[in-house]
C-alpha cells in the first residue's frame, strides 16, 4: 500500500469478509458501525476543552466511580449507532448496571456487543489519551432476542474484539482472530485508514506499565516481579523502562506496538479476599484477544485470560498481558511464591 493507495477501513473489512464465502455481512457491518460511532466521539474528545463536556455528572455508575460527561455520551453514542440495525441481540457496557436490550420496535440479530464506551475517562480533564473498548460474541440463547448467557459467554469464544484510541491520533485497532490491524483516522477525509496491518508483538520487551502506588498491596510474588523488572531484585540487566499512563487503552496500545508487558495484579490487603479492578467482559477478555491475536499472551495470573468463566457482567479480573516471555516470567515468579 502506498499513499496515493490508501486503504479505507470499509474497504478492508470488505476485503475480508470476501475470503469467507459463507459470511452473511452482518460482522463487518458492526465492525463498521462502531467505527461511525467512534468518529462521533473522537469529534467531541476533541471538542472537550471548548465547550460544557468536560467534568464529572454528578452521577455514579454501577462501579461506584463518578461518571464522566463524555462517558455518558460515549455510552449513548454507541447504544445508539447499534440499536436499530437488526444485527445484535442484546449489549453490556461499563456504564449501565444490567444487559441491555434491544428495543422492542426493533429486530434482533445474531450478534453481542459489550463494550467499554470510555475507558480511562478519569483522565479526560487532563488532555491524557482515553479509548473504547469493544468485544463481540456469536448469539447462543435460544430465544428470539438475547439474554445473559449471551453474555457471559468465556472470551476464547469472541468472535472480534478491539478498541479505539483516541490520542494525538484517533486509531482503531481490532482482530476478528486472524491477524490485528491498526487504522488512523484521517480528520480531514473523515475515514479510517489502514496504518498498521499485521501487527505482532516485538519479540524483545522494552517496557513495563503497572501503578507502583498500589506495591504494598501486592503479593510478595509480584513484588519481587516488579522489583525485577526495575533491574533492583535479580540482574541489574532486566530493567526494563516503567511507562505507566494510567489509561488502559493507551497503555496496551504502547505496549503491543514498542514491546512490553502491563500488570494490573490484585489488591490482597484483606486476606483470603483478593480485589481486582478491572472488568473481564470488556476490558481483559478483548485485550486478550488482541494480544493472543499479535502473538502474545494474557492471565489473571493463574490462568489464560481467555478461559475464565464469567459469572456476572461487571465481574472483575487481575490482568497480566504482554509477549509471550514476558507473561511466562510473571508466571515463574508467581510459582516460585507458591
Amino acid at each position: 500500500m502506498t499513499a496515493a493507495q490508501p486503504m479505507t477501513i470499509e474497504r478492508f473489512i470488505i476485503e475480508q469478509e470476501q475470503r469467507h464465502p459463507d459470511a452473511t455481512g452482518a460482522l463487518s457491518q458492526i465492525l463498521y458501525d462502531l467505527a461511525f460511532a467512534g468518529k462521533i466521539i473522537a469529534r467531541e474528545v476533541r471538542k472537550a476543552g471548548l465547550v460544557d463536556i468536560l467534568g464529572g455528572t454528578g452521577s455514579v455508575n454501577v462501579q461506584g466511580e463518578l461518571v464522566q460527561k463524555l462517558d455518558e455520551y460515549a455510552n449513548t453514542t454507541i447504544f445508539k449507532a447499534m440499536d436499530h440495525t437488526g444485527r445484535l441481540c442484546i449489549m453490556g457496557s461499563e456504564e449501565v448496571a444490567d444487559p441491555i436490550e434491544i428495543p422492542e420496535r426493533y429486530p434482533t440479530g445474531p450478534y453481542v456487543l459489550l463494550f467499554d464506551p470510555l475507558d480511562g475517562s478519569s483522565n479526560i480533564d487532563y488532555n491524557v489519551s482515553i479509548g473504547t473498548i469493544f468485544s463481540i460474541h456469536r448469539k447462543i440463547s435460544p430465544g428470539p432476542r438475547g439474554d445473559i448467557t449471551d453474555i457471559l459467554q468465556t472470551g476464547n469464544l469472541q468472535v472480534a474484539a478491539g478498541y479505539i484510541l483516541y490520542g494525538s491520533s484517533t486509531m482503531m485497532v481490532y482482530s476478528t482472530g486472524n491477524g490485528v490491524h491498526g487504522f488512523t483516522l484521517d480528520p480531514s477525509i473523515g475515514e479510517f485508514l489502514l496504518s498498521h496491518p499485521n501487527i505482532h508483538m516485538p519479540e524483545a520487551s522494552r517496557y513495563y506499565s503497572v501503578n507502583e502506588s498500589y506495591y504494598t498491596r501486592w503479593t510478595p510474588a509480584i513484588r519481587k516481579l516488579v522489583d525485577h523488572l526495575k533491574g533492583t531484585y535479580g540482574k541489574p540487566s532486566a530493567a526494563r523502562s516503567a511507562r505507566y499512563i494510567g489509561s488502559l487503552v493507551a497503555d496496551f496500545h504502547r505496549n503491543l506496538i514498542g514491546g512490553g508487558i502491563f500488570l494490573y495484579p490484585a489488591d490482597v490487603r484483606e486476606p483470603g479476599k483478593p480485589k481486582a479492578k478491572l472488568r473481564l467482559l470488556y476490558e481483559a477478555a478483548p485485550l486478550a484477544f488482541l494480544a493472543e491475536a499479535a502473538g502474545g499472551r494474557a492471565i489473571d495470573g493463574e490462568r489464560r485470560i481467555l478461559d475464565v468463566v464469567p459469572t456476572q457482567l461487571h465481574q472483575r479480573t487481575a490482568l497480566f498481558v504482554g509477549n509471550c516471555d514476558d507473561v511466562a516470567l510473571v508466571e515463574r515468579f508467581i510459582a516460585a511464591e507458591r
